[in-house]
């Protein structure tokens, strides 16, 4: 560097120009080098010293729809998608009634609003069942001042080897909670055992006990989490204390109990109001999806949580500044014109991940394929490049890097039940044992409840994975939005000029001066091509206000029409709409 800067004193300015010129090759070498191997090596140290997994949440609000993503190092990990008018019921508690009781199943079916009976089985009813039936007869629907539940007398516990028909009768009410999604032909899953769940602590009216994840290993910690819940908590109310409230503050599990105890007192105070004649009442609704999720996932390591709808976005920031004000800056509002999944690469990244076939590494993939009873998982080691080493450590290379990218889909398209994986098949048991291995390292992230077996004589691995709603499937596969799947389309090298048609319609005809036209990206590309552009070239015949926007979830010749207000304006013929 020092050698390019070089000018010796008492030269004139053109004297300077020429020194700089005539500069030896050899003298700026040394300096190049010195550059390249700076530039080289400093993201590597930079890399190497970040070890913290950073995570994000990408919050997509449509007219019809709520997506949400989780990223982890900016890969998709976790995928959620409902409709506006859809509700996740899990959480819920509902005081309902007993609509057909079982013996055979030793269960019951209890109507709480839902297409489908929900299903209770006496295992489910818990320990505390005639509890809260006493609590009901006294003050369901009355006036009566409440009596704080630990001075409530106590009732026997629930047999555990009872039968439904000698313990409930068509018509009672009971209160219940839901815990598991209607999935299918099924109904939703209940349980009497009322839980209200926070970020660090699980609260359990009508017990003492006060339990501690396993997950805590320092015993030190464990104990004084217990004598800390111990002294906070209210009488007649036990406590699971999570895995996240490890080395939490006193004030912080205070806040959360206080929130908790009043959650009940509001299911209460719904009991007590509830019309006589009402067949179902819903006391208290779990949170909303996008702050549900949330509440398990949220850890100081969240880079951001991106929002692109205003209301939501204030539901979100309240919620954060609840838990953990010191965090709240990271709710971003999204005001970008890309649509916020495509700003983040998510939309790419669901089309790659949630097909029927995934590659994942050097030609090497997978099948995918969910039924009724169980999801099955083919791996393929595809068109890779064979290892030099031979067929067993081709396999096991091909068999771990499977390992890693199905632990991801397990959790991105919340597959339950029973999966079976059939690897390639691997003659050495140390390999079978590394896999193996390297699968229940891999599951740890997971949330879910899950129990992985070692692999069969036959190379199959079997997992359980806890099944709480049915199985994320995305249709990734794209329907021809100009032949409708005929097979037969107008020749493309007119789409552009369809398009202007419509534009000029909008901007002469209807009168709409200010839209946004969102197309594929390669039809972005080809539109605002060159200085004098095509996008150009119909702001000034039409209207300036035209704004051309890239939108990675549309086929190759789809389009879409938005006014000033976000709103789409249907601007597809009846040929189109097939």
């Amino acid at each position: 560097m020092l050698a390019l800067r070089k000018i010796h004193k008492g030269q004139s300015k053109r004297d300077k120009v020429k020194s700089r010129r005539v500069i030896p090759v050899t003298q700026v070498l040394p300096a190049l080098d010195f550059l390249f191997r700076w530039a080289i090596q400093r993201p590597a140290t930079r890399y190497n010293n970040t070890t913290t997994m950073t995570s994000e949440v990408i919050v997509d609000v449509q007219k019809n729809d709520i997506s949400i993503a989780l990223l982890e190092d900016k890969k998709l990990v976790e995928f959620q998608k409902e409709g506006r008018t859809e509700q996740y019921s899990v959480g819920n508690i509902y005081l309902a009634r007993i609509k057909k009781i079982m013996p055979g199943l030793n269960a019951c079916f209890v109507n709480v609003g839902h297409e489908k009976d929900a299903f209770l089985h006496y295992l489910d009813l818990g320990v505390r069942y005639k509890q809260y039936e006493h609590f009901l007869s006294l003050y369901a629907g009355t006036d009566r001042q409440v009596t704080p539940i630990h001075k409530l007398a106590k009732q026997p516990a629930t047999e555990k080897d009872g039968k439904i028909q000698n313990t409930v009768n068509n018509g009672d009410e009971v209160l219940v909670q839901i815990v598991k999604e209607p999935i299918s032909t099924k109904g939703p899953r209940l349980t009497c055992e009322i839980t209200f769940a926070g970020r660090f602590l699980v609260l359990i009216p009508f017990s003492d006990k006060v339990n501690v994840s396993t997950k805590i290993k320092s015993g030190a910690e464990r104990a004084r989490l217990k004598q800390l819940v111990t002294k906070l908590k209210p009488k007649g109310f036990g406590v699971i204390i999570r895995t996240v409230a490890e080395d939490k503050r006193e004030q912080e599990l205070k806040q959360e109990i206080e929130i908790l105890t009043q959650r009940w007192n509001d299911v209460v105070s719904r009991i007590k109001h509830r019309k006589t004649e009402d067949k179902v009442t819903l006391v208290y609704e779990e949170t909303s999806r996008t702050v549900g999720l949330l509440r398990d996932l949220f850890n100081p390591s969240f880079e951001a949580i991106h929002v692109n709808e205003r209301n939501v976005y204030e539901e979100v920031k309240d919620y954060v500044r609840m838990i953990a004000p010191e965090c709240q800056n990271v709710v971003k509002f999204y005001e970008g014109k890309v649509p916020i999944f495509d700003n983040f690469n998510v939309t790419k990244q669901i089309k790659t991940s949630l097909g029927r076939i995934v590659t994942y590494h050097h030609g090497a993939y997978m099948y995918i394929e969910h039924t009724e009873a169980m999801h099955v998982v083919d791996i393929n080691s595809g068109n890779r490049s064979r290892s030099a080493e031979g067929q067993e450590v081709n396999a096991l290379e091909v068999n771990l890097a499977s390992a890693d990218e199905l632990a991801r889909q397990l959790r991105l398209r919340d597959m339950g039940g029973i999966i079976v994986v059939d690897f390639i098949d691997m003659a050495q048991p140390e390999s079978r044992q590394a896999l193996y291995e390297r699968m229940v390292e891999n599951m740890k992230k997971d949330r879910a409840k899950h129990n992985i077996l070692p692999l069969s004589k036959f190379g199959l691995m079997q997992i359980t994975r806890q099944r709480v709603r049915p199985v994320m499937d995305i249709k990734v596969e794209e329907t021809c939005p100009s032949c409708g799947g005929t097979g037969v389309i107008k020749a493309s090298i007119l789409f552009i000029d369809i398009l202007e048609g419509k534009i000029r319609m909008m901007a002469k005809e209807m009168g709409i001066k200010r839209f946004s036209l969102h197309v594929h990206p390669f039809v972005d590309a080809y539109i605002k091509r060159g200085f004098f552009s095509i996008a150009r070239r119909w702001k000034l015949h039409y209207s300036m206000g035209i704004s051309i926007i890239p939108n990675q979830s549309l086929p190759f010749l789809g389009y879409q029409f938005y006014n000033a207000k976000g709103e789409e304006i249907d601007m597809r013929e009846e040929h189109e709409n097939i």
